[in-house]
């Protein structure tokens, strides 16, 4: 009976904090699109603006977290082989772009690739034009770019686990078998932590997906992506509030098809391996 009082005294503080914070918003969400009916829906969906916002986000929600992907599965597999010491001390590095903002980050990479910022003027000494190279960061690939600067360490941190957990024996044999480095890790090394790299990638792409703070300061309302066209129907210049909750639910719905899918590869895999 203590273990069990023991137990409900944590869980209703969380029950609270749930519900308070994710019920009653959402629930909310749901009581203003439906106000006029399926009104808001219909719309939502005949708006041109809204189908060109998904095609721009379902584009920076792939190719952003497909080269985040690549680049934090190298930086693993090296963390994988280092010491314990060192490896801590480099993903508390990595691990600090987590703590920032969007904003901030935003900001952070005007500073740095701005038209006035640290990499231009120091680019503009070596003859490149100062307008085109601080143009960058402010055009699709330059927010894909500044979106891999927290989409990066996501990766690592979910890639390293199984990475420290792999068997590099298996490796070993086959390379004094005469197997090329690179046929190793592609035949052994890649199917087995593909898993983890899918759901990297998931995890990346919906954070990419709903993520409006650094598109917002870098880029405005210049790309068209949902979390932006959201925005834009809830500031001072839009009034359209429940088209705004539908919209809401069609991008938090996206999201969570994309991390469901994850779950279900992973899950399926899973059954295959030790069926």
């Amino acid at each position: 009976m203590a273990s069990r009082g023991i137990l409900v005294s944590f869980l209703l503080p969380c029950a609270a904090i749930f519900l308070l914070f994710f019920v009653v918003p959402l629930g909310s969400l749901f009581v203003e699109a439906s106000a006029e009916g399926l009104e808001a829906f219909r719309r939502l969906f005949a708006d041109p603006l809204f189908w060109r916002g998904l095609g721009g986000s379902l584009i920076l929600g792939t190719s952003a977290p497909l080269g985040s992907v690549l680049i934090g599965f190298g930086v693993a597999l090296h963390l994988s082989r280092l010491s314990e010491t060192l490896r801590t001390v480099l993903m508390f590095v990595i691990a600090l772009p987590l703590t920032f903002s969007g904003l901030i980050v935003a900001y952070g990479f005007i500073l740095l690739l701005g038209r006035a910022g640290f990499v231009t003027l120091a680019l503009a000494k070596l003859g490149f034009d100062p307008a085109v190279v601080g143009a960058f960061i402010f055009t699709p690939a330059g927010l894909g770019l500044a979106y891999s600067y927290y989409l990066i360490p996501r990766v690592v941190m979910v890639v390293l686990p199984v990475l420290r957990n792999f068997d590099v024996g298996q490796l070993t044999a086959a390379q004094s078998l005469g197997a090329p480095s690179w046929r190793v890790h592609l035949d052994i090394l890649l199917p087995q932590v593909f898993p983890a790299l899918l759901r990297a990638f998931c995890l990346t792409s919906a954070v990419a997906i709903g993520a409006y703070g650094t598109a917002l300061a870098l880029v405005g309302t210049q790309l068209n992506i949902l979390p932006l066209l959201l925005y834009s129907k809830i500031s001072e210049t839009g009034t359209d509030f429940p088209a705004a909750s539908a919209l809401s639910i069609v991008l938090l719905s996206i999201c969570c098809l994309i991390i469901g899918l994850s779950e279900v590869a992973g899950g399926v895999r899973f059954r295959r391996v030790n069926g």
